[in-house]
């Protein structure tokens, strides 16, 4: 699975061979096309990362290459006004802050650019794992990648990837991050079920999982209700179970599609929790 570098390795790997201007966005007001702490990086021949594109992007660009080409090792903050005047018809306004950085920046920089990490439990290193384990990559999420067989994880992972063997698979529940989503796609049924029950259980008694998705169809869910209602688990439980998972109205089977789809319905999970 090889994986292209985010955009902050990317910086800092060039950062060793070459300075660049960091452009953030400071602050905002009204409606823009970035939040405060978007931030691109001008080198002499190239840019990484993006404040929001169009003719904001263009002229803070423009002014961060001055910038780079002046030699100066000074910070320059301003405010630029969207609207008529750059083309673009947000009509609100951006702060902007654009800092010469280099090698001797490092640190600082991959501690302060690093996005805050949403937490995600994905049980089965199956075919659709390993496309959902692709699609997350660029998005600012961690992943614990969990699965009862031995070997099944490919070696070449991202950082924000944490793979575990367990077995019984569903004892790694009890150790998930508080705040975890949860996604069930084991190769067995039965495995999918024993993890939705530990899933179950540790909502009751913590309450912190806000997404609990099972890969499977409606009929698969009607059985495993019954199932779980046999175990003594009632319809309120069942209710905080999604199955299928994935955004209504998305057809197809293809790896690609459900892992597009599944994520997709990860971010909405993750941007209501942040509310």
């Amino acid at each position: 699975m090889p994986q292209r570098c985010s955009d902050l390795d990317c910086l800092l790997d060039r950062l060793r061979r070459e300075p660049a201007v960091l452009v953030t966005v400071s602050r905002t007001r009204g409606s823009v096309p970035r939040e405060a702490g978007a931030w691109m990086a001008v080198f002499a021949d190239s840019v990484l990362g993006t404040i929001g594109g169009g003719h904001l992007e263009w002229d803070a660009e423009r002014q961060a290459r001055d910038l780079l080409n002046s030699g100066e090792g000074r910070v320059r903050e301003h405010t630029m006004v969207l609207g008529p005047s750059l083309g673009q018809c947000c009509g609100g306004a951006v702060g902007l802050r654009m800092e010469p950085v280099d090698r001797s920046r490092f640190t600082e920089l991959q501690s302060r650019l690093a996005p805050p990490l949403w937490p995600v439990a994905l049980f089965g290193g199956g075919h659709v794992g390993r496309a959902i384990v692709q699609a997350l990559h660029p998005l600012p999420f961690a992943v614990t990648w969990v699965d009862s067989r031995d070997e099944v994880f490919p070696v070449d992972l991202p950082v924000s990837v944490r793979t575990e063997h367990s077995e019984p698979v569903q004892a790694a529940v009890r150790e998930l991050v508080p705040g975890s989503r949860v996604l069930v796609m084991s190769f067995s049924h039965a495995e999918d079920l024993e993890v939705v029950a530990a899933c179950l259980h540790r909502m009751r008694e913590r309450n912190d999982l806000p997404f609990v998705g099972l890969i499977g169809s409606q009929t698969k869910w009607a059985t495993f209700s019954n199932r779980l209602r046999q175990r003594g688990f009632e319809s309120a439980d069942l209710a905080s179970i999604t199955c299928p998972i994935g955004v209504p109205g998305v057809h197809g089977k293809q790896p690609a599609v459900i892992a597009a789809s599944v994520v997709a319905q990860l971010l909405m999970v993750r941007t209501d929790a942040v509310r």
